[in-house]
C-alpha cells in the first residue's frame, strides 16, 4: 500500500457510473477520491486546482471529450513543470480507435467499462506505479485495426534514423511486447542495459510510456 492514499479523479459524464466507481474507490484503504466530472472541461479546470495522482477518463462525454481533455490535462501539466496525472482511458468496446489516439494524447493506458472491479481498482495502483495497463484481450490488435484506417504508403522507415541499431533491435522488440528480461535474454545483455536503450527510445522519439512505443510502431506499419 501507499504510505499516503492514492488521490482519484473521475470524468464520466453518466452519474450512475460514477456513483458505483465513487464506492469502489471510497472502500479501499490506499484511495481517496479527489473529484468527479461530468465532462472534459469540469476536468480540466479541476485537474489545473487539484492535481490527482490518477484519473479515470471516460473518452465520449459531451462539450469536451475524453481524447482532447487528455491532451490538454498533460500539455497543462508539463507547461506548469508538474508531474502530469495517470490517465485511464474508459471505453465500451474494446476496438475503439479513441483509444490508440488517448494513448497518443498522453493516457497510461485503457480499460473496458464493463472490467470487473478488483481488475479496475488494481489497474489505478498499477499505473499510479508507473506502469501502463491495458483491457483484457491483445493490444496488438487494437493497434492492428487502427493502423489499418490510417492511409501509408509504407513503413515510414526515416523515424529509425534517429536511433542507434542496439535502441533499434530494443525499439522493435517491445514494440512486440516483449519485456526487459525477455530483449536482455534475446540481446544477450543486461536487463539495466536494456533499461537504458529503452530510456534513450523514448526521449528520441518523443513518447513517454511502452503502450505509445507500441500504438507509434503499427502507426508507422514498422511491424510489418
Amino acid at each position: 500500500m501507499a504510505e499516503t492514499p492514492i488521490t482519484v479523479a473521475l470524468v464520466d459524464d453518466q452519474p450512475l457510473f460514477r456513483s458505483g466507481i465513487r464506492m469502489l474507490v471510497q472502500s479501499q484503504a490506499d484511495m481517496d477520491m479527489a473529484w468527479e466530472a461530468d465532462d472534459g472541461e469540469q476536468a480540466l479546470a479541476l485537474a489545473a486546482k487539484h492535481r490527482p495522482d490518477v484519473m479515470l477518463m471516460d473518452l465520449r462525454m459531451p462539450v469536451l471529450d475524453g481524447v482532447e481533455a487528455t491532451r490538454r490535462i498533460t500539455e497543462e501539466a508539463d507547461a506548469a513543470g508538474v508531474e502530469r496525472p495517470k490517465i485511464i482511458a474508459l471505453t465500451t468496446f474494446n476496438r475503439d480507435q479513441a483509444v490508440v489516439e488517448a494513448v497518443q494524447a498522453g493516457a497510461s493506458g485503457y480499460l473496458l467499462k464493463s472490467a470487473e472491479p478488483e481488475f479496475l481498482l488494481a489497474a489505478i495502483r498499477t499505473v499510479y506505479s508507473g506502469y501502463s495497463v491495458i483491457a483484457p484481450g491483445s493490444v496488438h490488435e487494437l493497434f492492428q485495426h487502427a493502423a489499418r484506417t490510417v492511409p501509408v504508403a509504407g513503413p515510414d522507415l526515416a523515424v529509425m534514423d534517429e536511433l542507434s541499431p542496439r535502441e533499434r533491435d530494443v525499439f522493435l522488440l517491445a514494440a512486440k511486447g516483449l519485456g526487459n528480461a525477455e530483449m536482455a535474454q534475446s540481446l544477450f545483455v543486461s536487463e539495466a542495459t536494456v533499461k537504458s536503450h529503452l530510456r534513450s527510445v523514448l526521449g528520441k522519439l518523443g513518447l513517454r510510456t511502452r503502450l505509445q512505443l507500441v500504438a507509434f510502431a503499427y502507426e508507422r506499419r514498422l511491424l510489418g
